[in-house]
């Protein structure tokens, strides 16, 4: 699927080509360079950036050739723990990532004041050095924990006034990392955790967990009850469970 043409990224595409021992799928970004360059991230994507003259058909060539090199760096990655792929992402423009369930592209430019900036299905990173990793990833951290707070309060000042009539008082919210589960919900101590990777998930999940997690401090359990009380309050909830179709559940 190719997108539309925007500041410099002329479209993205991806590909696939078939090596003589693996099938390779990589992600093709036209845009204004002079060399075909190949980058393979530590979560094992493969991305191309190259010049709209170029030939799609050179490009899998010299993905094939590159077979063997690019099956040993995939291999590498295999031993990384997550905290590892973390540090070893160096945000570099074209590096695609996913936010509230979209595929948005970041865009890397030099600047005096540093941000990040969402433009329609761009990131935008302004930073004083572009090859400072560090310092991008620094400047990364920071944004996304902000737009996290932002994004999860609003969605539990929504939720609330549901639960108000309850006598429940506004819980703590608390945001981590979390293997297992989308979310926690401790009663007895009126906090709620979040799982940080929510925010790649669409509007309409984290409301689904959010729901799921303050139904907690009236059914404990995952009674009868407890989803009858969801169910009524939202009776799609199973569709929006299934949208987040992932490996972790909420609890």
């Amino acid at each position: 699927m190719k997108s539309k043409e925007k500041e410099g990224i002329l479209y993205t595409e991806t590909r696939v080509v078939q090596g003589k021992t693996t099938t390779l799928e990589y992600l093709l970004t036209r845009k204004a360079v002079k060399n075909i360059n190949i980058r393979i991230k530590s979560d094992k994507r493969i991305l191309v950036s190259a010049s709209k003259t170029v030939p799609a058909s050179v490009i899998d060539g010299l993905i094939l050739e590159k077979e063997r090199m690019i099956i040993n760096v995939l291999k590498k990655y295999e031993g990384l723990s997550n905290e590892q792929r973390k540090e070893s992402n160096s945000y570099e423009e074209g590096d695609v990532y996913k936010l509230l369930g979209e595929s948005v592209t970041l865009k890397v430019v030099t600047g005096n004041s540093e941000s990040i900036v969402k433009d329609g299905n761009l990131l935008v990173m302004t930073v004083k050095d572009t090859g400072d990793v560090k310092r991008k990833q620094k400047l990364w951290n920071l944004w996304m924990k902000s737009l996290q707070e932002q994004i999860f309060m609003d969605i539990f000042k929504k939720t609330y006034p549901l639960f108000e009539t309850f006598g429940i008082p506004f819980p703590t919210i608390k945001i981590r990392g979390m293997k297992t589960m989308w979310g926690s919900c401790r009663p007895s101590r009126c906090i709620i955790t979040l799982n940080s990777k929510l925010i790649e998930k669409p509007m309409e999940c984290i409301d689904y967990v959010v729901l799921h997690e303050f139904t907690h401090f009236i059914h404990p359990n995952h009674s009868k009850e407890f989803y009858q009380f969801v169910e009524e309050r939202m009776p799609d909830w199973k569709e929006r469970r299934d949208r987040l179709n992932g490996r972790v559940t909420s609890c």
